[in-house]
């Protein structure tokens, strides 16, 4: 059967978004409610479907509605089909006016606390009527949604575990780990320290499940030491800085956060090596996606920022 009888005369993108809110909701009658129409037209729509593209797209069941294998398939192009609408929409809105258009951004780890929300701060005040939607995770969970098409690209450190050929990774600089100390910290006065001095100290560090644990005990092998003991074990960035600025433990923390803190962090670089090899901040988007223009502005924001990082690190 020729295209334009099978498909393109058959299958409308209110078809689509009807059975995407079907599979997302579980159930024709929780879709029905939400489109604000009735549930035999959900099920018509649906049934419609089914006989044009030739293949059952739901399970029904007692319970609600799943996709088969042939629904997640058609599910996936419709989401793709709506994410490329979108990002059409955005392109003629900036191109009618530049200052207008919404971003939507995955970060982990420290680029939360300092260079993204500096990022996002002097985009702000130039374009007063653009939108920023920021979710922080771990990369990994940040490239599933990436991929689900919820966020238009990631900043974080990849791992070829899940960057897969669909994904598209490109450095954007080198953010180097320091051992660190309060100002008031002894330790913060010497002009040497070896590693193995440090072994005893009271330490705070991430979770065995964060990737900056991972960077640590790699450090501390190729010093030919065993990983310290924490005292305290956290993944929240604030709650490490805030405990070495007013006690006397230890941290690890990346270049970056040390870099746009440096006026209100009360935190001493110690003189110490702590041999990695450290995996880059990347700029991660899906391949072979239509590029949002206030990407392009979001991304060029962020190298201008990073550059002292790239010319000291």
């Amino acid at each position: 059967m020729k295209w334009a009888d099978r498909i393109g005369r058959r299958v409308k993108v209110r078809d689509l978004h009807v059975l995407l809110a079907v599979a997302q909701s579980g159930s024709m009658a929780r879709a029905a409610d939400h489109l604000a129409i009735s549930q035999p037209v959900i099920s018509k729509t649906i049934s419609d479907l089914e006989h044009a593209l030739g293949a059952r797209l739901l399970d029904r069941t007692s319970q609600g509605v799943e996709p088969t294998a042939y629904g997640r398939a058609f599910i996936d192009c419709g989401i793709a089909v709506f994410d490329e609408l979108r990002r059409g929409v955005q392109q003629i809105e900036f191109l009618s006016d530049p200052s207008v258009g919404e971003v939507r951004i995955g970060g982990a780890g420290p680029l939360v606390d300092e260079l993204i929300p500096a990022t996002i701060a002097r985009l702000a005040s130039r374009y007063p009527q653009m939108e920023f939607h920021f979710t922080e995770s771990d990369t990994p969970t940040l490239c599933r949604l990436l991929r689900e098409r919820k966020l238009d690209f990631v900043i974080g450190r990849s791992s070829m575990s899940f960057l897969d050929d669909d994904l598209a990774a490109e450095p954007l600089f080198d953010d180097q780990i320091f051992v660190v100390a309060g100002q008031e910290n002894p330790w913060s006065r010497r002009r040497k320290i070896a590693l193995r001095q440090l072994l005893h100290e009271p330490w705070i560090m991430p979770g065995p499940d964060n990737l900056v644990w991972a960077l640590i005990v790699e450090g501390f092998s190729a010093a030919g030491l065993a990983t310290p003991t924490p005292r305290v074990v956290s993944n929240s960035m604030a709650v490490r800085i805030r405990l070495v600025e007013c006690g006397n433990f230890l941290s690890i923390l990346p270049h970056s956060t040390l870099h746009f803190g440096s006026r209100r962090l009360r935190i001493t670089k110690l003189p110490v090596v702590l041999p990695m090899k450290i995996r880059p901040i990347e700029f991660i988007t899906l391949r072979n996606r239509t590029p949002n223009p206030i990407n392009k502005l979001f991304i060029q924001e962020l190298r201008h920022l990073a550059k002292p990082l790239i010319k000291k690190a």
